[in-house]
């Protein structure tokens, strides 16, 4: 939603192979088909990505290391504010691990 659909919608627009890193799979196949109507690329695709847990950003960064023969622009867009404190399960603050731990590593693991 937001800015980060509306940079997809661009790149997708320009022909891109863009990957949707979508928290929630039934917003991000609706924004991936909205995207894919409007511009006619069908090389949009999603993935899940919870920037809030690393373990998510590990496996996300190493099926995109693994699935693209290269990536050429990372937007890092995800954020939260507003949320009581909380704990994640992998013992980091939730709102610290989601705006910048989470897309931190993201980008170091994909730098390869």
């Amino acid at each position: 939603a937001g800015i980060g659909k509306c940079v997809a919608m661009d790149l997708a627009r320009r022909n891109a192979r863009t990957i949707l890193a979508c928290r929630s799979r039934k917003r991000g196949q609706a924004a991936l088909q909205e995207i894919q109507a409007a511009t006619g690329n069908p090389a949009v695709v999603l993935r899940l990505l919870d920037t809030g847990l690393l373990a998510s950003v590990r496996a996300f960064a190493g099926a995109v290391l693994r699935e693209e023969s290269r990536l050429d622009v990372l937007v890092n867009n995800a954020g939260v504010t507003g949320l009581p404190f909380t704990i994640t399960s992998e013992g980091l603050e939730q709102t610290f691990t989601t705006n910048y731990l989470g897309p931190f590593l993201l980008t170091n693991l994909l730098l390869g």
